[in-house]
């Protein structure tokens, strides 16, 4: 199978000056770059430049897909925005990173499946940033329920230490919009350990997706087997955190269900 690596950044506060974007190309000679935004795919070599760094200085959001099975999500917003210390306490190595550089804090969400993602077409890789886009938006406007999801995938992956302590459970988690569950399946957060992680989640205030929750909990349809296997993969990732104060809901929901 040929390599695969997609590349996409976008500028929301400011478009680049032709000057920058000339920085951006002396980094690639095949990209599409514009003021706004810079896109290309490898199917050898690498990018040339350093995408944290990038974000820092020109960019807004950032998605990159790899057919090893690495997919990585930047967003950048103003610390008068969000506060990096309400930021840190959803951070976990390997699923949210935090980094506050100047006026600005930026969210960095990775997921990584160890047995590769397979072939990627195009048209999945570019479909990434507008369905997680509006994200930025939401964080900006106090929504932490991505900065959960972070969190979770990490808890999910069994990448926590035992002294981590779950964050605050944010309202909504329960009903999530359509960009929320685009992040989800980025981050490959198991359905059934985020229906029970949001157990205890109040409603959010403003309007929703209704069906998101609904949708989480249903089980593949005609397989008691696959449901088993299903509920004791999650079960196993659940006691796991309840023993280390990660979801403390999980035994009492897998009992209701």
């Amino acid at each position: 199978m040929s390599e695969y690596q997609y590349y996409e950044f976008q500028a929301i506060d400011r478009p680049l000056t032709k000057d920058e974007m000339a920085e951006m190309r002396a980094l690639s000679t095949r990209a599409t770059i514009t003021p706004t935004r810079f896109q290309n795919v490898y199917h050898w070599g690498n990018f040339r430049g350093d995408p944290l760094k990038l974000m820092e200085r020109f960019y807004d959001a950032f998605v990159y897909v790899a057919n090893w099975g690495t997919n990585w999500f930047m967003l950048r917003l103003p610390q008068r925005l969000l506060d990096a210390a309400t930021a840190r306490r959803y951070e976990a190595e390997g699923g949210l990173d935090v980094h506050a550089t100047g006026d600005y804090v930026i969210l960095e969400f990775t997921s990584q499946d160890e047995e590769g993602a397979g072939w990627v077409e195009d048209e999945e890789a570019e479909g990434w940033m507008p369905a997680l886009i509006s994200l930025r938006a939401d964080i900006a406007a106090g929504d932490l329920r991505s900065l959960y999801l972070g969190w979770l995938a990490c808890a999910g992956a069994g990448m926590l230490e035992d002294e981590d302590v779950e964050p605050p459970v944010p309202p909504g988690l329960g009903d999530l919009s359509a960009a929320l569950e685009a992040l989800a399946d980025f981050l490959r957060v198991d359905d059934d350990l985020l229906a029970v992680a949001a157990t205890p989640s109040p409603p959010h205030g403003a309007p929703s997706c209704k069906r998101s929750l609904h949708r989480r909990q249903r089980w593949p349809a005609g397989s008691m087997a696959s449901r088993n296997r299903k509920r004791r993969r999650c079960s196993s990732v659940c006691s796991r955190a309840a023993r280390r104060r990660y979801v403390p809901s999980c035994s009492a929901a897998f009992a209701r269900r």
